[in-house]
């Protein structure tokens, strides 16, 4: 756990790629197994504790220090497992620290009723950095820039590989990932996914700027439309039927009425939406349908999901990545036309003769849903990752307003000595609704002024968040608008983030809800 804890601590403060991959690549070399499995586990979201919730971390700290200090403390610090690991009083040399896999064997076998004794003895025994990495850890808190995929480089690096070719194996192997070490280490076969319904890693494209065109043939691309939903990949093998998001993430369990008695050998990759009378519903409408463990039959109904199919990647057995796109499209329509699946159809080719023709496409076609276009060079492998060249992704320009800050939140991780969550709104009938929130878009420094303009213009407190003067005003950059009965403006925002600081600009002269209204598809 000591190493596990050194290794945490120097990622959290590690702020470059490179850094993360040679710090993770030396844990992977110096540790033993099952300890870095387990590490590896955590550290790309595929553990999961059931027992140790924040609420008991909480409970615990609650019984060993006044609550009113652990309230005033946590509302500095910001992050839970921070503030516990910091104020816990230690007993030095009270326990023994477990490792990795003894931690997480132990908390999954303990009973309710004795688990708060296990961890207050192993919080006794543990540095303050000890501590914060065993709460991260039993919590699922992580949050230190490490991605699934970067420790999946890491490991890749440590075996002299690809990327890609651990991510074609990921999903045959489960934590702590023995077979899969035993391979990268030399020491043992590679892991068979031909049987197992794997996740292959999806092929990405590159944003495209309008001067970008006239290095392009327009002859040799195809264009379909980018819908706004969230990309899947579904895979039928050897009698298994998997949902993947992009990151390789398994969602099948909160979408049974699209794979439930979906008869599949093929690998496929599409957008999931959902859909009323073969119309795209907007985005929020999929998002009540996203994260959940289970979801009612009054949702399914009430939410009908469906996946607009763009590539076929594998059919009966057969991979047909290295072919060309063209090929790989009627491979697909062809495949469609004889199953004719529920609950899918396929994306649109859209006609155009040059980048004219396409950039009146883009402008003019206001349907719910469609986010720009795609396009995909009729020649192109379904290479993985993000290779420039093949495809792009057209998107239509973000829609402005300029709005007043009312709130801001403290942020997380990092961030959690900063207000960096921020709340604004616009003018109703002489009063500021709130129309948004967003946290992003602005440089380190627009976030350091904006922070200390929140602490100097507060007008009120509850606990984390801050009321401000309603005085400075935000250009506001997002993707879309739809209406919203659970927001007092009556509207919700796609993507919102922070454009400029208008340090020019008066409040008085900010939008008006009519504005927001007249954007509504």
């Amino acid at each position: 756990m000591k190493a596990f804890a050194q290794l945490l601590d120097a990622l959290s403060f590690q702020h470059g790629r490179n850094g993360k991959i040679a710090l993770l690549r030396r844990y992977i070399e110096a540790t033993p197994d099952p300890d870095r499995g387990w590490a590896l586990a955590a550290l790309t979201g595929d553990l999961s504790l059931r027992q140790a919730k924040p609420a008991l971390v909480r409970g615990l700290v609650m019984e060993r220090v006044d609550e009113v200090l652990f309230k005033l403390s946590y509302d500095y610090v910001g992050d839970l497992a921070e503030t516990v690991a910091l104020i816990w009083p230690e007993q030095p040399g009270a326990n023994r620290i477990p490792s990795v896999s003894e931690l997480i064997e132990t908390v999954e076998q303990a009973g309710k009723t004795e688990l708060p004794g296990i961890l207050s003895a192993w919080f006794d025994a543990m540095t303050a950095t000890e501590r914060w990495a065993t709460i991260k850890l039993i919590t699922g808190a992580l949050r230190i820039g490490v991605s699934a995929r970067l420790a999946k480089t890491a490991l890749a690096q440590h075996a002299g590989i690809e990327t890609d070719a651990v991510e074609e194996v990921w999903h045959a192997v489960e934590a702590p990932y023995g077979d899969l070490l035993a391979w990268l280490d030399g020491k043992g076969p590679r892991p068979d996914p031909s049987h197992s319904a794997a996740f292959r890693p999806v092929m990405l494209a590159h944003p495209l700027n309008e001067a970008d065109l006239e290095d392009y043939d327009p002859r040799e691309f195809r264009a379909e439309w980018k819908w706004d939903g969230i990309r899947v990949q579904i895979v039928g093998e050897s009698g298994k039927l998997r949902l993947y998001t992009r990151t390789g993430d398994e969602i099948g369990a909160a979408f049974p009425d699209l794979i439930e008695g979906l008869e599949l050998d093929a690998t496929l990759d599409g957008e999931l939406l959902v859909m009323r009378d073969h119309v795209v519903a907007p985005f929020a409408d999929l998002q009540k349908r996203l994260n959940r463990k289970t979801v009612s039959a009054k949702m399914m109904t009430s939410h009908p999901v469906h996946v607009r199919l763009y590539d076929i990647l594998i059919r009966s057995g057969q991979d047909l990545r290295a072919l060309p796109f063209d090929q790989r499209r009627r491979e697909l329509e062809t495949w469609f036309k004889a199953h004719s699946p529920a609950a899918m159809d396929l994306s649109d080719l859209v006609p155009f003769a040059t980048w004219e023709d396409l950039a009146t496409h883009r402008s003019t076609n206001l349907t719910t849903g469609v986010e720009g276009l795609m396009l995909k060079r009729g020649d192109s492998a379904y290479l993985p990752g993000r290779p420039k060249g093949p495809w792009f992704k057209w998107k239509r320009d973000p829609q402005l307003i300029d709005a007043v800050l009312m709130y801001a939140q403290r942020g997380h991780g990092k961030r959690s000595s900063f207000y960096s969550d921020f709340t604004f709104g616009v003018w109703r009938d002489g009063e500021i609704v709130p129309v948004g929130k967003a946290y992003f878009g602005f440089t380190d420094e627009e976030l350091q002024q904006l922070d200390k303009w929140v602490r100097n213009n507060s007008t009120e407190r509850f606990g984390p968040v801050r009321a401000v003067k309603q005085e400075l005003v935000l250009e506001v950059a997002f993707e879309g608008l739809q209406r919203s009965p659970r927001h007092k403006s009556g509207v919700a925002m796609r993507f919102p983030r922070i454009s400029r600081i208008r340090w020019d600009k008066p409040a008085a002269e900010a939008d008006v809800i009519e504005t927001l209204e007249a954007m509504l598809p």
